[in-house]
């Protein structure tokens, strides 16, 4: 096969990319209190996509408070979406096996701390991915490409506690030295040409206007370093929600899935798109 003509510029998503997903927290709350895995997800993403109170935190539309934490939860705790997710969920994993009866018991919509679970999620997305930052930090050595942020993010008052009533920072945490990363930058901007923040230009993926303002902003940033206009068909863009890849794709991006707990097969692609070598040698094995 003919090599692949590399992107002129690169667009990360942060949570489950570059820095621990969020996703995980999630998966282990599940597990922890018997919820069918994958509810919680298919919850947010059902919106409503004007008035889900995900959806508006996303879009800093409302502030995070008790009064969005108790929204939080009645998005997680919709009847009528639990029964739906219940009965397909026990379907699938009971095929051929459960009487049609038995499906039909659906039992009470769990009773999710969604402050707890909320916050959860913001303290295991503090960790730099061990696969994905490193490779990151390369790409950004090297020069050789527009570098932008998109991501979904929350915007978070100042010297708002957490659930534990622990002032919340969203610094990351890097290893103490001698490791490689411990002088480095705790705000994940800093690795980036482009940082689109959802909270605080008003739009989130997967809207259509989220990858026009990003491919924009980039293309901006390559005329200034002289690589030339970036029109969509020149960023790739890694991310780890299907839906949000899916829009990408249909707005003309190049796209990689990050699957969760896999990040590692994603910088592999990203070598093979970039023609750079991301991973250490030890890590290759």
């Amino acid at each position: 096969m003919p090599p692949k003509t590399p992107p002129k510029a690169i667009l990360f998503d942060i949570g489950g990319v570059c820095v621990v997903s969020p996703f995980q927290a999630i998966l282990d709350y599940e597990l922890e209190n018997d919820i069918p895995v994958g509810y919680i997800n298919h919850a947010i993403q059902q919106g409503p996509h004007d008035t889900g109170a995900w959806q508006l935190i996303e879009r800093g539309e409302v502030e995070l408070n008790d009064a969005w934490f108790r929204a939080f939860k009645a998005q997680l705790s919709r009847p009528e979406i639990w029964t739906a997710y219940w009965r397909k969920h026990s379907v699938t994993q009971n095929a051929g096996g459960v009487p049609a009866a038995a499906v039909e018991r659906v039992p009470a919509v769990p009773d999710i701390d969604a402050k707890r679970l909320f916050w959860r999620m913001m303290r295991i997305s503090r960790t730099p991915d061990a696969w994905m930052y490193p490779a990151l930090k390369r790409l950004r050595h090297s020069g050789r490409f527009v570098l932008g942020a998109l991501s979904n993010t929350v915007h978070f008052p100042t010297g708002v506690l957490d659930d534990e009533g622990v002032l919340f920072e969203k610094a990351l945490l890097h290893p103490p030295p001698p490791h490689p990363h411990a002088a480095d930058s705790t705000d994940i901007a800093d690795c980036f040409d482009v940082y689109i923040s959802s909270a605080h230009v008003g739009v989130r993926k997967p809207d259509p206007k989220a990858y026009e303002l990003a491919v924009r902003e980039l293309g901006r940033v390559a005329e200034r370093k002289g690589l030339g206009e970036v029109s969509a068909r020149d960023v790739l863009f890694l991310d780890d929600i299907g839906v949000n890849l899916k829009w990408a794709q249909r707005s003309g991006l190049r796209t990689i899935k990050v699957s969760l707990g896999r990040t590692r097969e994603a910088v592999r692609e990203l070598e093979e798109e970039t023609g750079m070598q991301l991973l250490e040698e030890k890590s290759r094995l």
